[in-house]
């Protein structure tokens, strides 16, 4: 697995974690990241979560849902007692957690966020979420990712 050294990667070695990094060959002129990872790794795509960086009443917040769905916004509020959510600039996103859009991991990011998981997680043996980079995805159980976000798991994602 040489090569695939991320922050996230990085942070389960040293938190001793039991996770699974998954490669597969990224399309660049793909857009939907996650659909493409469950498609690429043949995964049910309800198991394939995205990171989305959104802001709350002005800060930034992270959320993860499934990529089978997308992120309800008066949801992800509530959900960190906030009043209003719209989406970061992907920019800004970035800059914040270190990564690239579509390779934007919950874990290892460069400023830790207020995170969100969706409550679908919990009921699954194991997640996968982005590794930190595009064409890297890590599977580890949900109470691992909730642990080392101090996730707050709520219903967040609205169908399809």
């Amino acid at each position: 697995m040489a090569g695939q050294g991320t922050p996230a990667t990085a942070l389960l070695a040293r938190q001793k974690v039991v996770h699974n990094v998954h490669e597969y060959a990224h399309d660049p002129r793909t857009t939907s990241y996650g659909t493409e990872a469950a498609s690429a790794l043949d995964i049910d795509p309800a198991h394939c979560f995205k990171t989305l960086v959104a802001e709350v009443d002005g800060a930034l917040a992270v959320a993860v849902v499934p990529v089978t769905g997308s992120l309800d916004l008066k949801a992800l509020a509530a959900a960190l007692r906030g009043k209003r959510a719209a989406m970061a600039d992907p920019s800004l996103a970035e800059r914040t957690t270190g990564y690239v859009r579509g390779g934007i991991s919950p874990l290892g990011q460069r400023k830790r966020l207020p995170t969100v998981l969706d409550s679908s997680a919990v009921a699954l043996p194991t997640v996968f979420v982005s590794a930190g980079r595009r064409g890297l995805e890590v599977e580890l159980a949900p109470a691992d990712l909730i642990r080392l976000t101090n996730a707050t798991v709520a219903p967040i994602a609205a169908a399809g």
